[in-house]
């Protein structure tokens, strides 16, 4: 048996696992912010008032059974739109959405509850609802997330999620956990399953299938944060020295 450098919590200066628990503190809240936001995001595209591989599948492969302001209104949007109003969209989209029909029964409706968000002025990003051909764009079929949208938002996760989990990482190396193969796979595990993740994003495009593995590997992401997190703050903490732990403070590697 041999020391590696690393330092068990308990031996760590004051001032380090102070900082170590702020910025734990502020992941874990960061984290539950985006669980938040995935759950606005995707839930109820299919209708159902729970996350399910479907909703996934829409949102990125598309809703080969309806439009894009269809499944907005089934989700996201649900909460902008009565029943009365949504009932009138849904049978307007699903006649093939006629423009002559736009100026009588829809652009009313879309005028009172929509164009304040979606105009260019207020969030370009958005459909723009203050011309025809803007509504008409989210009246056709759903495809789901355009191949420009997806790259863009790859390699922001890409980026921002591997700089989290590496520092979480790095702390967690600290904590005291055996066998030592279990440590190694919870470290790892979340880069294997962001590059699984965003891969399925594209394959889902081709396979409604994917959509289980962008569910499956979000979970392990999510599991191994809550595993280093947990673990970290409680060694960090409230736990007891481990009597393998040497005089020097130094956390034992095994050969």
């Amino acid at each position: 048996m041999s020391s590696m450098n690393t330092v068990y919590f308990k031996y760590l200066p004051m001032s380090t696992r102070v900082l170590f628990s702020c910025v734990l503190l502020v992941f874990g809240l960061a984290y539950s912010m985006a669980m938040i936001q995935v759950w606005v995001t995707h839930v109820g595209l299919d209708g159902k008032s729970y996350l399910t591989a479907k909703d996934l599948m829409i949102s990125y492969g598309g809703n080969k059974e309806g439009t894009k302001m269809e499944t907005a209104l089934k989700g996201p949007m649900s909460a902008m739109l009565d029943d009365a109003g949504k009932k009138v969209v849904a049978t307007w989209l699903h006649k093939g959405a006629p423009q002559d029909e736009f100026d009588k029964n829809i652009n009313p409706i879309v005028q009172e509850h929509c164009v304040v968000c979606h105009n260019k002025a207020a969030n370009p990003n958005l459909p723009d609802y203050t011309t025809w051909e803007g509504v008409h764009k989210v009246a056709l079929t759903d495809t789901g997330m355009t191949v420009p949208t997806l790259v863009r938002v790859s390699h922001i996760h890409l980026f921002s999620i591997t700089f989290i989990f590496f520092i979480v990482g790095f702390i967690f190396t600290h904590a005291y956990i055996r066998p030592t193969w279990f440590k190694c796979v919870v470290v790892a595990t979340p880069f294997l399953s962001l590059i699984i993740d965003v891969a399925s994003w594209y394959l889902t495009k081709m396979w409604e299938g994917f959509a289980w593995v962008v569910l499956i590997s979000g979970t392990l992401m999510g599991t191994s944060f809550a595993i280093m997190w947990l673990i970290s703050m409680y060694q960090m903490w409230l736990g007891k020295v481990p009597a393998a732990i040497g005089e020097d403070g130094k956390v034992p590697c095994i050969k």
